[in-house]
């Protein structure tokens, strides 16, 4: 969800609603749903939080890439994680008349995590060009330790364009720590995936609009933009298969390995460097980007809500 405000599929979204519905009922594929319930059982609210997992607007690929991912984490991190306090009508939630519909769940680390909370989504919202579907898993770290944290965004406006974001957002300048940028960029080559992606021929460079977002990410995330054309939606379906795929799955490999379960001995200043520019991230998310923009697709009611939930576990 950080950069929701800055793609050009809400730039001529009508105004915010006057009003909410409640809750969506059940979007569930039973493939997705059996490939994460196993490792979902323990959690306090199992039939609602399947509805974040279940993607039900999303092409077979970006389902199954989004399902595997969330395995990934909650394979690795999973005991470590509290379970969710979000409440039901965050789980899930849809705007007046049912054309704008979300499923949002967040868990955060337990005492023994280096991880603050992941933060998992899905929107799906009916825009005057088509359809709009953003899937998102962002996964924030403690100042326990200084490691990146984690950012993947797919934002797909069409069934053969998409816009992809996918970073270890840094906490550190990378120009005053040299060290920080070799530990966690240069040595673990990160930017080989970036590079790789960069050569398929659909893919183009994307540069946001906010140039926030762009001091936010590091000099390898990956932001792109895919666009199939005539190509159409199989030549899309193929790619996140196969380049998106594997991109995905080496940059979350990198981050679970490296980062988080990294626990640093940091001074009492770094910390509270870190502690501060953390937050002024997350204030950053809220402000510019979901506050503004959630109640345009979900109307003020359901945007409160949501926004509050996510306040909460962000601890602003």
């Amino acid at each position: 969800m950080l950069a929701l405000s800055h793609h050009p599929f809400l730039r001529h979204l009508p105004p915010p609603l006057s009003s909410s519905s409640s809750s969506l009922p059940s979007f569930l594929t039973p493939n997705s749903v059996k490939r994460f319930g196993a490792v979902r059982a323990s959690m306090d609210q199992p039939a609602a939080a399947s509805q974040v997992m279940g993607f039900p607007h999303l092409p077979p690929p970006h389902r199954d890439l989004m399902v595997d991912l969330l395995s990934t984490i909650e394979a690795r991190l999973g005991p470590h994680l509290l379970p969710s306090v979000v409440p039901s009508d965050v789980l899930s939630f849809q705007g007046q008349g049912g054309a704008s519909r979300g499923a949002l769940d967040i868990r955060s680390g337990g005492q023994d995590s280096s991880v603050d909370f992941i933060l998992e989504s899905w929107l799906h919202c009916k825009v005057p060009s088509g359809s709009l579907n953003i899937t998102t898993l962002f996964a924030f770290l403690k100042a326990s330790t200084d490691a990146p944290h984690l950012l993947m965004e797919f934002i797909q406006g069409s069934p053969t364009s998409l816009i992809l974001f996918m970073d270890l957002l840094p906490r550190k300048d990378l120009v005053l720590h040299p060290d920080y940028l070799d530990e966690f960029y240069q040595n673990t080559n990160v930017d080989k995936v970036r590079q790789e992606l960069e050569n398929v021929p659909q893919v183009l460079p994307y540069r946001s609009s906010s140039l926030y977002i762009r001091s936010v990410l590091s000099p390898t995330a990956v932001a792109v933009q895919i666009n199939c054309g005539a190509e159409g939606e199989s030549a899309m379906e193929e790619i996140m298969r196969v380049q998106l795929d594997s991109v995905a799955k080496e940059i979350m490999r990198i981050w679970l390995d490296k980062c988080a379960r990294s626990i640093k001995q940091l001074g009492e200043t770094e910390r509270a460097d870190l502690l501060r520019r953390d937050t002024l991230i997350k204030n950053k998310t809220v402000e510019i980007d979901l506050a503004a923009n959630l109640p345009r697709l979900f109307g003020p009611d359901v945007a409160n809500r949501v926004v509050e939930a996510i306040q909460k576990a962000y601890r602003i």
